[in-house]
């Protein structure tokens, strides 16, 4: 499956499936063989963060 490439719409995908169907991001990315690294520096540079506590960007 391909993730959306607006910050918005992606934000919004990645943590449903966070809340939904993963216990971590890591198994998200691993699960949709995505670069974590990538993934990360997109959502950062929209100004979003991903927190391990609540396993959600922020």
């Amino acid at each position: 499956m391909e993730l959306p490439n607006d910050p918005m719409m992606l934000f919004s995908t990645v943590n449903m499936y966070l809340r939904d169907r993963y216990r971590s991001l890591d198994e998200l990315c691993s699960d949709l063989d995505i670069n974590r690294k990538e993934l990360e520096e997109k959502l950062m540079q929209a100004g979003f963060e991903y927190s391990e506590k609540y396993n959600k960007f922020w």
